[in-house]
């Protein structure tokens, strides 16, 4: 039957056959296990027993727990305050970066270091860092200038700052790469020409450098939006003795997904929760793609 194909047809079935492993690879690793998780929800299932139909109950639950909500806006707080944070620091590195001859690589490398060290031992360093006199990094610095300790992360207003700095400063480097390949990608012609009209340093940055950065930009926010929302190993290696902080104030959604789940052992409240973390990503990233297209 093969033999009887055109060269058109035999293409078209070695295309579909390379095609098939990766279909079949997300249908049984992606989709298969998304799909699950939204009847889960609607069950109430402790991973021993049977599944037992509760309809929207998780649900109802999810929505009267002050826990759920606690964390939604802590989920939020580390998306809103990380973000744009990320995306400035990394843009005014890579610009500056960019225009480094000297030792060029060897700071490019040393910015990118962080990117590739385990979120795991760069939690339990920063932890080390934020320990009372005389361990702590920051403690000791305090008290050397006549400053009472800190409590960072034993404190309910300064938890989540002390376990985002850590978080913001580990994806500066990946930030800091794609800045500088989409700085580079800009025609220097551009800048030759404004640079003979006259225009300001500050001009070009406005009206050429970040209007074509826009495909970059937008890439970087949605890409870190993402990573802000699915925090989880620096808050979890951070506050091991207490996970989630004092009263819940670092709890993010996946954290508080993988304790009902793995303490709890109940996988239907969990997977509510995972539903609703799925639709956030989404609405999120659906919203900012948009917007950043629209201006």
């Amino acid at each position: 039957m093969y033999d009887r194909l055109t060269v058109r047809q035999k293409q078209v079935v070695w295309a579909w056959g390379f095609l098939a492993i990766p279909i079949v690879f997300y249908v049984v690793i992606r989709f298969y296990p998304t799909f699950n998780a939204m009847l889960i929800s609607f069950q109430e299932w402790n991973l021993l027993g049977d599944r037992l139909w509760t309809g929207l109950d998780n649900y109802s639950k999810l929505l009267n727990d002050p826990v759920f909500w606690k964390v939604f806006r802590n989920t939020f707080a580390y998306l809103l305050i990380g973000t744009p944070i990320s995306l400035v620091v990394s843009f005014v590195i890579a610009f500056h970066l960019d225009r480094l001859r000297f030792m060029h690589g060897f700071m490019r490398m040393l910015y990118f270091l962080p990117f590739m060290t385990t979120a795991v031992a760069m939690a339990w360093v920063w932890r080390w860092f934020y320990q009372p006199v005389p361990i702590g990094l920051f403690n000791n610095f305090l008290s050397s200038i006549g400053i009472p300790q800190v409590t960072f992360l034993r404190s309910t207003s300064l938890a989540l700052p002390a376990v985002l700095a850590p978080a913001v400063w580990a994806g500066l480097g990946f930030q800091i790469i794609i800045f500088m390949a989409g700085l580079r990608a800009i025609p220097r012609t551009y800048y030759e020409a404004a640079r003979i009209d006259g225009v300001s340093g500050w001009t070009i940055l406005w009206e050429i450098t970040i209007p074509l950065l826009k495909p970059t930009i937008i890439f970087i926010v949605v890409f870190s939006s993402i990573g802000f929302l699915r925090i989880f190993d620096h808050v979890y290696n951070m506050t091991t003795n207490d996970p989630g902080g004092p009263l819940n104030a670092t709890k993010p959604l996946v954290l508080m997904i993988y304790q009902t789940a793995f303490n709890d052992f109940n996988m239907g409240y969990a997977a509510a929760q995972t539903v609703v973390l799925f639709l956030i990503l989404l609405i999120v990233s659906l919203v900012q793609l948009r917007i950043l297209r629209d201006r």
